[in-house]
């Protein structure tokens, strides 16, 4: 069989970069759930019609077919891929409601697929973790402050291992949106969206953009720009809005909103959450708050973890389910570890022990005790062949495995530290290794 073609965009990590990634998503769990979250997974295709009823995300759709599928038959709905984690949320709230206790506060980490270009920390298939605050008919506004805490908390716990500092930039479509009304620019989706392209392709480009797709003009369009370029970790924000002689109702509350966001996490996290008037999110479900999340010294890798307040995204007629999110790029987050040498692993296999094995009609004993060993928690593995000791060492040593273990002849079992050498008498029912040498560590590279 010939070498297999790979596919790009999909990520396959080798067992060292896996390791990493489980750490990552061990910590955000951890986090999560200290925080009272509490998780779900939800089916990997939804109806086609559901994933485009919000947003323009036709090309990165990914259709589902069986391949013996009769085109007419009643039963056969279109199905796709979900390319996120926030419309199949809406189905699972909306069908489950009865049995939900509002707020409902949920996590998520699953895979995604999007039919996007492959680039570093872009891909078609890779895992999101989503948290989120789900109201039932109203929402109260201080979840707006907690969930960007939560991701606060859960990117900080993954400082030690590498990950950079970073900065949750914070914008409001109701700013953004009066502001734009005040002007009296009236194709507010287009304007939003022309200006979420301000870090792709530039101002100006933004400003001829502006003008020739939206109907604003040249004054109007530097004004988006003015406001855009705001930026601070206070509230002082506001007053620099203000100066720009644009008045409009929905500006003063988004207003007030954003300066209620950031000086309550400035309590918390001082520094961290930074007012961006820049921050566009051109989804239409945001409603409210709309949160970006970069890293120190990597703005070619773009977002992190993203998401806003919505309040329409689900509804049954009746009822209206408001909610707040954030999504974090857990694919984007652990490829730019692990290929820019940030986070390592101490070793590339769980294994904390290898019992060699003298010769092959001992083997039985040498299970035995492997079994023992995993008994007391602790990663045992038996050597694949009785080859000469040197080389069973070898092999352990190329594997990353730090002990091995020699069955004792009439004496007691030995066993040996491999990095330093040293070697001493141990029972399988009683021996212990060090605690930081019996699961693989991640630590900064």
């Amino acid at each position: 069989m010939a070498r297999p073609a790979s596919l790009s965009g999909f990520p396959e990590w080798l067992p060292a970069q896996r390791i990493v990634e489980q750490h990552v998503l061990d910590t955000l769990r951890r986090t999560f759930e200290l925080w009272g979250l509490s998780s779900i997974e939800t089916r990997a295709v939804e109806p086609l019609e559901q994933l485009l009823a919000k947003g323009e995300v036709e090309k990165e759709v990914y259709l589902l077919r069986r391949l013996h599928a009769e085109p007419d038959a009643p039963d056969e709905r279109q199905l796709a891929l979900h390319f996120d984690l926030t419309v199949p949320l809406a189905r699972y709230v909306l069908e489950n409601a009865g049995r939900l206790q509002f707020p409902f506060r949920r996590y998520q980490i699953q895979k995604v697929w999007r039919g996007e270009r492959p680039q570093e920390g872009r891909y078609r298939e890779f895992t999101q973790a989503d948290v989120d605050v789900i109201g039932n008919g109203e929402l109260p506004f201080h979840y707006e402050v907690e969930l960007p805490l939560v991701i606060a908390d859960a990117l900080t716990a993954l400082r030690p291992i590498g990950l950079p500092a970073f900065t949750i930039q914070v914008n409001n479509r109701k700013v953004a949106e009066g502001f734009y009304r005040g002007l009296g620019l009236d194709d507010v989706a287009g304007v939003l969206r022309t200006v979420d392209k301000l870090d792709k392709i530039g101002p100006e480009r933004v400003v001829r953009a502006l003008v020739d797709e939206t109907g604003a003009d040249d004054g109007q369009a530097r004004a988006c720009l003015a406001l855009a370029a705001i930026r601070s970790a206070d509230a002082s924000f506001v007053d620099r809005v203000r100066a720009l002689g644009v008045e409009h109702p929905l500006l003063d509350e988004g207003l007030v909103e954003l300066a209620r966001v950031v000086e309550a996490a400035g309590e918390h996290v001082p520094g961290v959450l930074v007012a961006d008037l820049r921050i566009a999110r051109g989804l239409d479900y945001y409603t409210g708050t709309v949160y970006e999340t970069t890293l120190e010294g990597m703005p070619d890798l773009g977002s992190i973890c993203s998401g806003g307040r919505y309040d329409q995204l689900a509804g049954d007629g009746r009822n209206v389910y408001p909610g707040v999110g954030l999504s974090i790029g857990v694919s984007r987050l652990v490829g730019a570890l692990v290929g820019r040498g940030l986070s390592v692993a101490t070793r590339s296999v769980p294994t904390c022990v290898l019992v060699a094995v003298p010769d092959e009609k001992r083997r039985p004993e040498c299970d035995l005790i492997a079994r023992e060993l995993r008994r007391r928690g602790v990663p045992t593995e038996v050597a694949p062949s009785a080859a000469k000791y040197g080389r069973q060492i070898r092999h352990a040593d190329r594997r990353g495995i730090p002990f091995v273990w020699f069955p004792g002849e009439e004496g007691p079992d030995e066993v040996r530290d491999i990095r330093s050498g040293e070697q001493v008498p141990a029972d399988a029912a009683a021996w212990a290794p060090p605690a930081e040498d019996l699961h693989p560590r991640v630590t900064a590279g």
